[in-house]
């Protein structure tokens, strides 16, 4: 099966017993429309170093849903602070329901994004990310903020939690060369300010690119902190 595919499908199922039935179907278009590129990076990272560390196929999966789902929750909260849809809805009189399914769906992915890394060596660093977003979100309205460069850090987060997802998960421990590097594509894996789909946005390289870099091991600074190891 296609890794997005593989993904999409887990994050589906992650959110198929949420009620009622039209958050569950907003829910569901999201996922539906959205590249799967942050989740597949995380299968990428699983497979890049040789530890000799069986994994099971679907719990990886579910892993990378996690780094998925809490994206898709913070994406949809910058658009909708961006567009501030509610303001629209107050004006004509419409589209009020669909700005409230929308925060409630952002909400909810969020939170099932945690459940699914809780019990991970990627939960600390999935708290990280929010708490970064919430600065960021925060000081991009002050005066003179580079709005796109702090809107841009979300990417760069969360592809750097795919790779401690991934790495975590076969026994592995991301350097902070190989966390720099993540960040650095997501910095870049935009297309029009669009995420790439994963295949346009990976390739064999990259997958050996974060083996040797997780071998060298070298400095960097990390703007997120690498997570803790499970208690």
């Amino acid at each position: 099966m296609d890794d997005a595919v593989r993904v999409r499908d887990a994050a589906r199922e992650a959110v198929a017993d949420i009620a009622p039935d039209r958050l569950r179907e907003v829910l569901f278009e999201h996922l539906s429309a959205a590249p799967m590129t942050p989740a597949v990076l995380a299968l990428v990272s699983a497979r890049a170093p040789d530890t000799g560390v069986e994994t099971d196929a679907d719990g990886l999966a579910e892993r990378a849903a996690g780094v998925q789902l809490i994206y898709e929750g913070l994406r949809l909260t910058r658009s909708l602070a961006r567009e501030e849809p509610w303001t629209a809805a107050l004006e004509d009189g419409s589209g009020d329901i669909q700005a409230d399914l929308d925060i409630l769906a952002a909400d909810v992915l969020v939170s099932r994004g945690f459940y699914l890394l809780a019990r991970t060596d990627a939960a600390d660093r999935a708290v990280d990310v929010v708490r970064a977003f919430g600065r960021d979100q925060t000081l991009r309205r002050g005066d003179g903020a580079d709005v796109d460069a702090l809107d841009r850090n979300l990417e760069s987060d969360v592809f750097a939690l795919a790779v401690v997802t991934g790495m975590t998960a076969v026994g592995a421990t991301p350097s902070p060369a190989v966390l720099e590097y993540a960040a650095d594509l997501g910095r870049d894996c935009d297309a029009d300010g669009e995420l790439q789909p994963a295949d346009a946005a990976f390739s064999e390289a990259t997958a050996e690119r974060i083996a040797s870099l997780s071998a060298v091991g070298s400095g960097s600074d990390d703007r997120v902190p690498s997570s803790a190891t499970d208690s």
